[in-house]
């Protein structure tokens, strides 16, 4: 998870929404992402997504079971649907999103019976420090608008 809180602050730097995430297989990071959709022009670039590309590149498959997806935030719908089309075994975020999560905040999707893949999922790892960055992201932008 400290992996992906540098490349959360990484997309802060851009001024993208501070999310990051890591793809690790047998305790080996293998893709790494951080959110890109404003730089990219591209509503799909999530950390999530970016992190499964980088994976399923180095891997050399776009199924990547046995691995595990670690986000600073809960993935939305977009994400989750993707993390399990990629068969990702095991999720593990940090801060909850009670807007968009798909993982229990708002629906949980992986719970899903009726779906074909299910993962593990674990949240609430680092959430203090995940949520920190998220909160004084968003206050520093509210603060630049009502400046403005």
């Amino acid at each position: 998870m400290r992996e992906a809180l540098l490349l959360a602050r990484h997309a802060a730097a851009l001024d993208e929404v501070p999310v990051g995430a890591v793809v690790v297989l047998d305790g080996r990071i293998v893709g790494r992402g951080y959110n890109q959709p404003i730089v990219r022009h591209d509503p799909s670039a999530h950390a999530e997504i970016m992190a499964l590309r980088d994976a399923a590149s180095q891997l050399g498959n776009y199924r990547l079971p046995g691995c595990a997806l670690y986000v600073t935030l809960e993935p939305c719908v977009m994400c989750a649907g993707a993390i399990m089309h990629a068969r990702i075994a095991r999720v593990v975020f940090g801060a909850t999103d009670p807007k968009s999560g798909a993982a229990g905040s708002v629906v949980d999707l992986f719970a899903e019976n009726r779906l074909n893949h299910h993962a593990g999922v674990s949240g609430g790892v680092m959430a203090e420090e995940c949520g920190a960055l998220l909160s004084g992201f968003f206050s520093a932008r509210r603060s630049k608008t009502a400046l403005a």
